[in-house]
């Protein structure tokens, strides 16, 4: 039994497509590697794409007979915030990390995973389109106007939380396909949310660039750290794998038994 409750890290931003699922997988091989004991509840019964994700990790593994870092992984199917409570409390009972994965969408469910994080984690992709979700701005000089009503839910809940526990959630903003945008307009969006961040007390950290290899892990569960599972890496998997362990260091989480593993170059 855990003698300290799991470090919560809840992934959301009531938009789909912003690789909260694929961000959320890698995270939790990225800790499961490091030795830390992972566990993790998808809040989506019906697209079930980290739960789906963990099977096809577990059937990999049985497979071909290897032994592969995981996370305890299961679907939320409750009827209400008490049950989604007690699962919580059951699944990080012997966990080190309790990682939860929301749906794109506007959720009780979500909205309450948010509150109790200890680490909120939003992936946007790097686009006025997704910044929509948490700010607005001005149409000719793109300042900030407003925050925007999720932002606004965070920045309340992170007030109450801090004044009834003196414990605040530490919400990052992570930068999501930065690979696919203007240069011009790639500035015009780290302003924002720089500005952005001032107002409402979010961190923001670089993502993962939109790569071809993230699809087709899906189908075997594997993650860019499964080094000897993968067969021979190229160039865009060695950034990839850059890139994942820059995302990790971002998240500023708390250290466990041992190091991640370490990107080889050669």
């Amino acid at each position: 039994m855990s003698t300290r409750p799991p470090h919560r890290i809840t992934f959301a931003n009531e938009k789909g497509g912003t690789g909260k699922s694929t961000t959320a997988v890698h995270i939790a091989v990225a800790l499961a590697y490091r030795g830390a004991r992972v566990a993790a509840l998808d809040l989506d019964p019906r697209q079930r794409t980290m739960h789906r994700y963990f099977e096809n990790r577990a059937e990999t593994a049985a497979r071909r007979g290897i032994d592969l870092p995981t996370a305890q992984c299961e679907v939320f199917d409750g009827d209400g915030i008490d049950d989604l409570d007690e699962a919580l409390a059951r699944l990080g009972a012997n966990a080190d990390f309790l990682i939860v994965d929301t749906p794109g969408r506007d959720d009780p469910y979500a909205r309450h995973a948010a509150v109790e994080a200890d680490t909120l984690v939003t992936p946007l992709n790097d686009s006025f389109v997704d910044f929509d979700l948490i700010g607005q701005v001005d149409a000719e000089s793109f300042k900030v106007r407003r925050l925007s009503f999720y932002a606004e839910l965070i920045w309340e809940t992170r007030k109450r939380r801090a004044l009834q526990r003196r414990q605040e959630i530490d919400w990052v903003v992570v930068r999501n396909r930065t690979g696919h945008v203007e240069a011009r307009n790639m500035l015009r969006i780290e302003k924002a949310l720089k500005e952005l961040s001032q107002r409402a007390g979010f961190r923001v950290a670089q993502g993962l660039s939109e790569r071809v290899i993230y699809r087709e892990l899906f189908p075997s569960g594997l993650t860019l750290l499964d080094k000897g599972h993968l067969g021979e890496l190229g160039t865009s998997h060695l950034v990839a794998r850059v890139e994942l362990n820059g995302l990790l260091s971002g998240l500023h989480l708390p250290e466990v038994a041992s190091p991640a593993p370490e990107l080889e170059l050669a």
